[in-house]
């Protein structure tokens, strides 16, 4: 089960929101360059950077940053926020980040999925960002009519092969996982998901990782890192297969 730091980035800061409310916002870092090769030092094999700017205004920012963030380290960086147009994703992929996840446009467009999945394939995440199981959209500040449950399938069936899965209202809150949401979720595929929101401790990472025989194949953990409540190497080898 990887162990994946998330670097979320609002003008040029790391910052990290809590259940998603952009007037709850705690500042940890002024360099999000210096925060991912902190990250990639601790031995994080991957990263998940979000661009809350572009989130915010639905549309794609910070590029240059980004960029520079991904040449910056050696590991693969996935990358969302405000990514809603075929030309945004072509750039990122091209700038070197690794796979693009998208929210929003995946909701309100399945041809737009369909096309950009036929032209970037596994290079394509999408993300299910919830409240109370019910899918979230538009920087989260918008709820849906989708169960993730019964949105997941039809995703796969889409040719989707990776899915994340956030719960909005443990985001930041250091309150745990929702462990039965996320299993709930994962019998309804059978392709590799990433879990998000609540993580607070190693505890929490054992219980998670009961369910990846399931599929859950990650998670990621922002708070719990830069609160010093979760160590990464720690929670990297307890994850590894010989922790």
């Amino acid at each position: 089960m990887l162990i994946i730091p998330a670097v979320d980035i609002k003008e040029g800061k790391v910052v990290r929101l809590e259940r998603g409310h952009f007037d709850q916002m705690t500042v940890y870092s002024d360099d999000p360059v210096a925060m991912a090769q902190k990250w990639e030092s601790c031995g994080a094999r991957l990263l998940h950077v979000v661009d809350l700017d572009g989130a915010q205004m639905g549309k794609a920012k910070n590029f240059h940053l980004i960029e520079s963030l991904v040449s910056s380290v050696p590991i693969p960086v996935q990358l969302g926020g405000g990514i809603r147009t075929q030309y945004d994703i072509a750039c990122f992929l091209t700038s070197g980040v690794s796979r693009v996840v998208l929210g929003t446009k995946a909701i309100e467009s399945r041809e737009f999925l369909k096309e950009v999945l036929k032209e970037w394939m596994d290079k394509i995440i999408v993300s299910l960002d919830c409240i109370d199981g019910v899918v979230a959209d538009r920087g989260w500040q918008h709820l849906s009519n989708l169960k993730a449950a019964d949105f997941a399938p039809e995703l796969e069936s889409l040719g989707v092969k990776t899915l994340i899965y956030t719960d909005i209202n443990r985001d930041g809150t250091l309150t745990g996982p929702n462990i039965e949401n996320i299993a709930q979720l994962l019998k309804s595929v059978s392709i590799p998901v990433i879990a998000s929101g609540g993580i607070s401790s190693l505890e929490d990472l054992k219980k998670l990782q009961e369910l990846e025989p399931q599929g859950l194949m990650g998670v990621i953990t922002g708070k719990a890192l830069y609160e010093g409540r979760l160590d990464l190497k720690e929670a990297i080898q307890l994850c590894s297969p010989k922790g």
